[in-house]
């Protein structure tokens, strides 16, 4: 399925405050560098879902993180874009449902292993950056986001390092963390004009 990505862009950019549209772009990004990644390794099999749908729903999966819909945050992700004359597939949808654990939700592929992996890791990436007197990316070294990740809980206590750690497992991406935050900074420092960093 072939998407107009600025329209989708622009709802997403309409629907929520500037912190959470920044996060949107950012997880869209970690998404297209895990399958180009994950391509690269000749890993994303037929069974996959294509690119397209993988950035797509990093972009819209917070669409409903807000007004009416947030109490039923991620499941109404379908009607927050309905305001906008947006639809997605089933097969993004289930992409976007997979970032939420909390439903017991179990990962069928790579994409949604992605997805919620990534989700909550590009916050603390974001607070490593604001440590920095420049507050950008361009600073930020994977080896001191493996260290706050690991030595310092505290440290953007609301990251759920238990789900971000699960790129490690052999069901999943099977991805050493060091390598997964490599491929997340990377990708969020290549769109860091885009989110203000």
């Amino acid at each position: 399925m072939s998407y107009d990505r600025q329209k989708y862009l622009q709802a997403v950019k309409a629907q929520l405050e500037p912190n959470i549209f920044f996060h949107s772009l950012a997880l869209e990004a970690c998404m297209g560098g895990l399958y180009d990644y994950l391509e690269s390794q000749k890993r994303i099999s037929n069974s996959e879902p294509p690119k397209v749908d993988w950035t797509l729903a990093g972009l819209i999966h917070d669409i409903d993180y807000s007004g009416e819909f947030k109490p039923f945050h991620p499941q109404k992700a379908k009607e927050a874009l309905a305001k906008y004359g947006l639809t997605i597939s089933p097969v993004v949808q289930e992409i976007v449902l997979a970032h939420d654990g909390r439903d017991g939700i179990k990962c069928q592929n790579l994409a949604q292993w992605s997805i919620f992996c990534a989700d909550s890791l590009t916050g603390l990436i974001t607070a490593v950056a604001f440590v920095y007197p420049s507050k950008k990316l361009a600073e930020v070294k994977v080896s001191s986001v493996l260290k706050r990740f690991l030595k310092e809980p505290r440290f953007a206590a609301g990251t759920r390092r238990d789900e971000v750690i699960k790129c490690e497992s052999e069901e999943g991406l099977n991805i050493k963390l060091d390598k997964f935050i490599e491929i997340c900074l990377t990708s969020m420092q290549s769109i860091a004009d885009s989110i203000g960093l």
